[in-house]
């Protein structure tokens, strides 16, 4: 998801459409909380 969100930042800044920039930065975001954050507890479990 943060690599996905970075092409589309730099192609919605190079190219030009707006929305391509305002996608991109909030799957950037999104991607990067996804990663940092822990969903279901810090606990690993293994069945």
């Amino acid at each position: 998801m943060v690599v996905i969100g970075l092409i589309l930042l730099l192609i919605g800044a190079l190219v030009g459409p707006h929305i391509l920039f305002v996608l991109g930065l909030v799957l950037l975001i999104v991607g990067l909380v996804m990663n940092f954050v822990p969903i279901g507890g810090t606990r690993r479990r293994y069945y």
